[in-house]
């Protein structure tokens, strides 16, 4: 599929364009459609600014399902809550987000991944169809049992519907491992194949964080690979300047959209890795993989 200018405008935004989050916040939401596959209300939209018109996704609060495990009505806020911590740490690897009204209320604004863009299908009846990227990026995928080669790492074996041995593996990547990272501070409890996206210039984003920032302890991820390896250096220094954001301006700004309890244990789980110097390793009581993993 050719590249449109207007797909070069939303590369350029993802990238990190500067007026992005304005352009988020400030322009006006045109809803376009709803992405049906999504759990909760997931609305497929263009928010016009300057002359210029990008796409987004808007996940309304009153849309939100009900949890026994998280509080009703935050899951918007904690899409924010961890684009403001992917932006502290450097790595961006959660696309901008914005909290603001749009046409069902408030919710959370973020631009949109996507691998080539949206357009109508019929004319005549409006009908949009959205280009959704491939699960998994490449970067996550289901093999024949085995490591699934040079380069992927395996995270469980099973076995398919005939019985045949298959193995659940991902790519030893860097623009994974820092997704890994950040999961760990964000304590992403739904962390899926399909949740990890091409991005513009070779980039992996990671998108869909209403499942984060719990208070106890819920990582459930495909990206186990690296589980009990040393962190890097580099990881070293983006986490230590976490931690000491998190008790001074990113911690002010977590504190607008979560508990206290939760921007605390935000900090605290920072430490901990940081302290073990190894990243986590499943734990028992509760699942670690989300069902379904893409």
């Amino acid at each position: 599929m050719s590249r449109t200018p207007e797909d070069e405008e939303q590369a350029s935004a993802l990238a990190g364009d500067a007026g992005a989050l304005e352009h988020l916040a400030a322009g006006e939401l045109q809803v376009l459609g709803r992405i049906t596959d999504a759990s909760n209300a997931t609305l497929f939209a263009l928010v016009h600014h300057g002359g210029r018109a990008l796409r987004c996704v808007y996940k309304p609060i009153a849309g939100e399902r009900p949890l026994w495990d998280f509080p009703d009505r935050t899951l918007a806020l904690r899409e924010v809550a961890a684009y403001a911590v992917s932006a502290a740490s450097g790595w961006d690897v959660v696309p901008p987000t914005v909290l603001r009204e749009g046409p069902h209320g408030p919710g959370s604004v973020q631009l949109w991944v996507d691998p080539g863009g949206a357009e109508e299908a019929d004319a005549a009846d409006g009908a949009l169809t959205v280009h959704l990227p491939e699960p998994g990026a490449g970067l996550v995928d289901v093999v024949a049992d085995g490591s699934g080669g040079e380069g992927w790492l395996p995270v469980v074996r099973a076995a398919d519907e005939r019985g045949r041995p298959v193995a659940l593996v991902h790519a030893d990547d860097e623009r994974l491992r820092r997704i890994a990272v950040l999961d760990v501070v964000l304590n992403n409890a739904d962390r899926k194949g399909g949740h990890v996206l091409p991005g513009p210039s070779g980039t992996v984003l990671g998108v869909d964080h209403g499942l984060t920032f719990h208070v106890e302890d819920k990582l459930r991820t495909v990206l186990w690979g690296w589980a009990d390896s040393r962190l890097l250096p580099a990881e070293q220094e983006v986490l230590q300047r976490l931690e000491a954001d998190l008790s001074a301006g990113l911690g002010e700004v977590l504190a607008r959209l979560l508990e206290p309890a939760e921007v605390e244990a935000a900090r605290r789980r920072t430490q901990r890795l940081l302290r073990r110097d190894r990243m986590p390793r499943p734990g028992q009581g509760w699942p670690s993989i989300p069902w379904p993993a893409f």
